[in-house]
């Protein structure tokens, strides 16, 4: 019978000094396989495999598109690029991205979760958000086992709270009691694949190959949620709704993805960007109203040339309104209750 042998991890801000401690505490012994998603930023040349290998026994890698998964090797995401798991197999791979991020936690989590079922340990530590909340509600949901760094003890507690929110996690430990857990859970027999229907089973398949550069239009996407009146921030397609659990999720038709906190915070963001754009076009109308009203006064045409001048004085007025708007609009995110006070 299979051991639980395939190790996803997910860390965002503060999760290089974090990833350091855990990988530095792993035995050379350590037999299961290590996929790691980081997010940096997708122009950065990442350095993660080489620190990584420096501080442990264990090798660690960028791997390459469809290599073969060996154990005790750990594989780390390479920047702007998904980190999937399909049969026995690594993709790296540049589809569309989900709550803004590629590579995303929650694709790979949802990758190992579909291809190895209760094989899969899934670990949240220290980062900003909540990328890696749906991928592990779809690790416990195919059996596999959760870890959380506990709250408390991450330099930056959103992301693990967020999972504590919406699973049921197994293991809240510090970061330095983690790697010794790891190592007594791979030494267990997996249990067996719990029941899906094909209609779910169906769906997490397709999110999967949207994320491997699979066309999600055509794979119907768009009929496996429930079609809302939303669109997508990123590219404006429609989006669709999907439920896991008390997490809210969306998918838009060619494939970007966001939970409910994430399409909040973006939209948000769009509503200062919006305003943003209606000053720019104020100011510049206040400055063609007042270059007719020299050229009028030039001419010695002066009443047209009060008139325009008014006019350029009542715009100036709406764009500072809508300026002082702009300084009161807030940015919002489901992820600000963990913000307010230090309470949930």
């Amino acid at each position: 019978m299979a051991k639980r042998d395939i190790v996803v991890i997910g860390a965002s801000a503060g999760g290089v000094v974090a990833l350091k401690e855990l990988v530095g505490s792993l035995p050379a012994d350590f037999s299961a396989s290590i996929f790691i998603v980081q997010h940096l930023a997708p122009y950065s040349n990442s350095l993660l495999p080489k620190i990584l290998s420096h501080v442990g026994p264990l090798k660690a890698v960028h791997p390459v598109d469809d290599e073969e998964i060996r154990p005790g090797c750990i594989y780390v995401a390479p920047p702007d690029h998904h980190l999937l798991i399909e049969d026995h197999r690594v993709l790296v791979k540049k589809g569309p991205k989900e709550n803004r991020f590629r590579p995303s936690i929650d694709a790979l989590f949802r990758s190992a979760a579909y291809t190895f079922g209760p094989r899969v340990i899934g670990v949240v530590l220290t980062g900003l958000l909540n990328d890696g909340t749906s991928g592990m509600w779809t690790v416990k949901r195919l059996g596999g086992v959760s870890i959380v760094q506990q709250p408390g003890d991450a330099e930056f507690p959103s992301m693990p709270e967020s999972v504590l929110e919406y699973v049921e996690v197994e293991h809240v430990v510090p970061l330095s009691g983690i790697g010794p857990l790891l190592y007594r859970l791979t030494q267990q027999e997996a249990p067996s694949v719990p029941e899906l229907s094909a209609e779910e089973r169906n769906r997490i398949h397709t999110e999967i190959d949207i994320a491997a550069q699979d066309n999600g239009f055509d794979m119907g996407i768009i009929d496996k949620g429930e079609l809302t009146p939303l669109t997508c921030p990123e590219c404006h397609g429609a989006l669709v709704r999907f439920k896991e659990g008390k997490l809210i999720r969306y998918r838009c038709h060619t494939g970007h993805a966001y939970t409910a906190s994430a399409l909040l915070s973006e939209v948000t963001q769009s509503v200062e960007e919006t305003l943003w754009s209606s000053i720019r076009g104020l100011e510049e109308t206040v400055m063609l109203l007042e270059q007719s009203a020299s050229a009028f006064a030039e001419a010695g045409e002066m009443e047209p040339a009060g008139q325009f001048a008014d006019k350029a004085r009542e715009v100036r007025e709406r764009s500072h309104r809508i300026r002082e708007l702009i300084f009161e609009q807030e940015q919002i995110s489901e992820d600000k209750r963990f913000n307010d006070n230090g309470e949930n």
